[in-house]
This record gives structure tokens, sequence and C-alpha cells, in this order.
């Protein structure tokens, strides 16, 4: 085998991010990922920027064209009973199936996971929502600032005289379907024990949760509500960010020898006479003071000349790298991490690499496909369909 999930068949019901990430990530180590599409428009992550010139294409989105590398496109309505039928056809020659639909979306298309198991009772359901298939919550609405919001991240992130700070990105969309990769994984081992498929049902929200640390069991164990620190750490100080300048350099001595060898780089010894500045406890009381006599160090610096000086005194620190910074750092590139893939309609472009790498079985990554491209290849060669029915069925807005 040259990928390790070859064999594996996955029809990808999913729009825009958390279930196309999950099917994204099985795709490009192997499994053979069906996307399965509305025939009106596809999946609204075409629609989304940006894109190649700023020229809106459902074809050339960025956010479409890296969720869905190393995968197949059909046009199916599954919201209509022929379409949903359809479905069911290709379940019976599925592994996996990933959605992130409102609860119970499925079930009004007559494809809830019971059905789905009787037609297959090796299948595996993946159901992505905000709050998960159950509880009070079920039926809300969700996204990104309310993933943040109820997980308890927000409040831990921001400065401390500030409103709670949501993180960049949309991360519980992404933590969401990294998650649901790794249960298809169990499920998958579990199948090949017993033979039985299951639902997988998860919780974006309970996803960004599971990524606390020591916050919660802070509370648990002494009844302490972690605040806001912005940048700075809650034990010690300079664990921080300075700007410089060309940008910003993360600090990062965590140890007073580490701080005193940060001062020596600096030739700024003279401030651990001062009593408010002696340990990294007394530096945080009094870290904007500190900070106002340290900041000029740096923005006189570039942060390479920084964070080489802080090597050679063997102070942790590194860059704050932006956009254009990352497909430049040697690191990701002698890594191989960006891969430039060819698209028909979008042309050339780097995408992110895999989260991780297998030494025998690597990603392999293809450009995402167009909408609809593999109908012919999906409904002649896996269903049997004539030309005339696939005709039928596209007269009547099925495919």
């Amino acid at each position: 085998m040259e990928k390790a999930l070859e064999g594996i068949r996955v029809l990808d019901l999913g729009e825009t991010i958390s279930a196309s990430y999950c099917g994204k990530l099985l795709g490009d180590f192997g499994a053979e990922v069906i996307k399965v599409e509305n025939p009106r428009g596809g999946d609204p992550a075409r629609n989304a920027g940006p894109f190649p010139q700023d020229v809106p294409h459902p074809e050339c989105s960025a956010l479409f064209l890296y969720l869905n590398t190393s995968k197949k496109s059909i046009s199916l309505n599954i919201h209509d009973p022929s379409g949903a039928a359809i479905l069911k056809r290709l379940v019976k020659k599925a592994d996996v199936v990933v959605e992130n639909f409102p609860p119970g979306t499925l079930q009004r298309c007559g494809l809830s996971y019971e059905v789905l198991e009787s037609v297959n009772p090796g299948i595996i359901l993946v159901s992505i929502t905000d709050f998960g298939q159950t509880g009070p919550y079920r039926d809300y609405k969700g996204g990104r600032l309310v993933g943040n919001a109820l997980s308890g991240y927000a409040y831990i992130n921001g400065d401390p005289d500030r409103e709670p700070l949501a993180g960049g990105g949309d991360q519980p969309a992404y933590q969401g379907g990294l998650h649901a990769y790794t249960g298809v994984m169990a499920a998958l081992l579990h199948r090949d024990m017993t033979g039985a498929g299951q639902q997988i049902d998860i919780s974006t929200m309970e996803c960004m949760a599971s990524l606390h640390q020591f916050t919660l069991n802070r509370f648990a164990y002494s009844g302490m509500i972690q605040k806001r620190v912005g940048n700075r750490y809650v034990f010690s100080h300079p664990i921080t960010l300075y700007p410089c300048k060309d940008g910003h350099v993360s600090i990062s001595p965590s140890s007073e020898d580490q701080a005193e060898r940060m001062l020596i780089m600096m030739d700024m010894t003279h401030l651990l006479e001062d009593e408010r500045f002696q340990t990294g406890y007394h530096r945080l009381v009094y870290a904007d003071e500190f900070d106002a006599l340290v900041k000029p160090w740096f923005l006189d610096r570039k942060k390479k000349e920084i964070v080489e000086l802080c090597q050679e005194f063997r102070v942790p620190a590194a860059y704050v790298n932006n956009l254009k910074d990352l497909l430049e750092d040697p690191q990701y590139q002698a890594r191989k991490f960006w891969t430039s893939l060819d698209h028909p309609v979008a042309g050339r472009l780097p995408y992110a690499g895999a989260p991780f790498k297998m030494s025998e079985t690597p990603a392999k990554p293809e450009r995402a496909p167009l909408l609809g491209e593999n109908n012919e290849e999906i409904y002649f060669g896996k269903l049997g369909m004539t030309s005339e029915e696939l005709g039928t069925l596209r007269d009547r807005g099925i495919v």
C-alpha cells in the first residue's frame, strides 16, 4: 500500500469547514473520498474568498480548494427522495459518511443513522455540529464566536482590562474536523474487531473545551478562575511578545538564569539590582515598568538579529511569523510542508501540508475537484446507471 487509508471509501456530505476538513485528511492519506454537493451551486465554501486576482469564481475559492484536496465530486440533491435513494445505494459500497448539517437534517431526508445502518451494518456516520446531537443547545445556531465563547476559550484570551477575545481563524470548526478524523480512525479499528459500524457525535464546543489545560483544573482544585493575561504568562515575566523594527518576537526566559542571560545580552544587568525586577514574579507585578525599560532595545533591532542573539545567549525566542514569513520560513521549506498543486481553473497555488508525517505512507494531496466533475465515473462506474437515467436526473435537478 502506498497510502495509509487505501481501500477506505468515504462519502463527504459536508459543507464549509468542519466535515470537509475531516474528509480532506482522510483523502490526503489515501481514502477514496466522494464529495456529495448540491447541484445548485455546490458546497457554499465555493463562494467564499479570497479568489485569485480577487475575481469570484466557484472553482477558485481558496477555502474550498484547501478543504477539498484529494476528493472526487458528484452533484446530488439528497433532500429529494430520489436523491436520497441514490445516496443509500452509494452507502452500500461505503465505509464512512461525514456530515455537518444541523441535527435532524438527515432524518428529514430519510437518511438517519438507523436507515444507513440497515443498508450497510458496517457504516460509520460522523456527525459534526456546534453543540452535538443531544442537549438543550442541540438546535441552536452556533459559529466561531459562539464556539470560543461557550467553550470558555474566549474568557481566558485577551488583555486583562479588556473584553474576552476569540482566537484567530475558525478554530472550532477545524478542531471539529480534526477530532472527527480521530474518531473515524477509532471506529474503523472497532469495526475491524467487531464488524459493527457506529455514529460519531462531534460537538465543536466540546472540542474547544477539551483544549483547556490547567485552567479547568485550577478552578476544580482551588476555585480560582483563570484571568486574562494578554501576551504575558501568569507566573513569570518576561514571557511575552515584544515589538521590534520589522515585526514582533516571542521571548520566553522561563527560569531565572535565562532571564539573567537575557539582560546580559541586552547590557541591562543593572535591572536585577532593582528590587522590583529581582525575580520573575516581581517582574510580573511590575511588568509595565519593566517593559518600558526594555522595549527600546527591541525596537532598535530587527527580529532576525534578536532571535540569533537569543540563540547565542541560550534565551528561548522565536519570530512572530506573518503569512508571508510562513511561506518563506526555512523550517517549513526543509520539511516540505508547503505543496503546490495545479488546478484547471485556479492555476498553480501553494497549500498547507498534512498536520503529521508518516514515514511509510505519507500524505499525497491532489487538487480539489470541479463541481460534479466525477458524476459519470461514479454514477456509471459504481452504480451502473445509463446515460438516459443520468440525463433524466439532470433534467429533474437531482444531479
